[in-house]
């Protein structure tokens, strides 16, 4: 393999690896330990640790938990926001190890994007959940949820087979995201805003807002 197709290469498992981990860590975790593992899938020495077969046991107990969860409405965004604290790091550290041991500079950079990246896919996946949690029935959100495995497993497998074509329709996700991204927040916005509204959050909120603008108001004219 030449160096342009070796860079290639590298790139599209580092995008993909962390992309894939915004939406479905346990998946990716399981495709790269397993195909490692039989030697279908030449991983960086760094992400040989994923070949372990307690890492592997680990991943597919996970996977199998996730599976039903991201099935319930309700429950599946509850999974997502938890998982903040998860995929984020994981995509970034995955990124970081598909570099290989080249250097700091070039790992640190690799972590970097890998975490925005993501961050992204995992914002867009909780987002548009978060959407479709308005509907209560749960046909939505089976149908995401498969349609999301098998984006994961399909976007892996073009990433380490066709890396050039993995890299066009990333960057093609990237202008999705970025278009979709404020208007996912715009509605998330006002979701928790109903909801602050229906505790009696919001009220409280304002009340005090106005209050002290009132303080101010007054503070202004005394100095006056």
């Amino acid at each position: 393999m030449g160096s342009y197709e070796a860079l290639m290469a590298t790139l599209a498992l580092t995008m993909g690896a962390s992309w894939a981990s915004g939406i479905n860590l346990y998946a990716v975790m399981l495709v790269l330990g397993l195909g490692g593992a039989t030697d279908n899938i030449n991983l960086p020495a760094e992400l040989s640790v994923l070949e372990n077969p307690l890492v592997i046991g680990a991943a597919a107990v996970m996977y199998v938990v996730q599976f039903f969860i991201d099935k319930i409405p309700g429950l599946d965004s509850a999974w997502d926001t938890l998982h903040t604290f998860v995929r984020i790091p994981a995509g970034a550290m995955l990124a970081a190890g598909t570099v290989g041991d080249v250097s700091p500079a070039m790992e640190i950079a690799a972590g970097i994007l890998g975490g925005g990246v993501a961050a992204t896919s995992h914002a867009t996946k909780t987002g548009t959940r978060l959407m479709l949690n308005t509907s209560p029935e749960p046909v939505t959100n089976w149908s995401a949820s498969i349609s999301e495995d098998l984006l994961v497993l399909g976007g892996l497998w073009t990433a380490l087979n066709h890396p050039i074509l993995f890299l066009i329709l990333f960057i093609i996700f990237i202008g999705l995201a970025i278009w979709l991204l404020p208007k996912l927040w715009k509605f998330i916005r006002g979701v928790l805003l109903r909801i602050g509204k229906f505790f009696g959050m919001t009220n409280a909120s304002a009340t005090e807002t106005g209050h002290g603008a009132a303080s101010f108001t007054e503070s202004k004219h005394e100095g006056k």
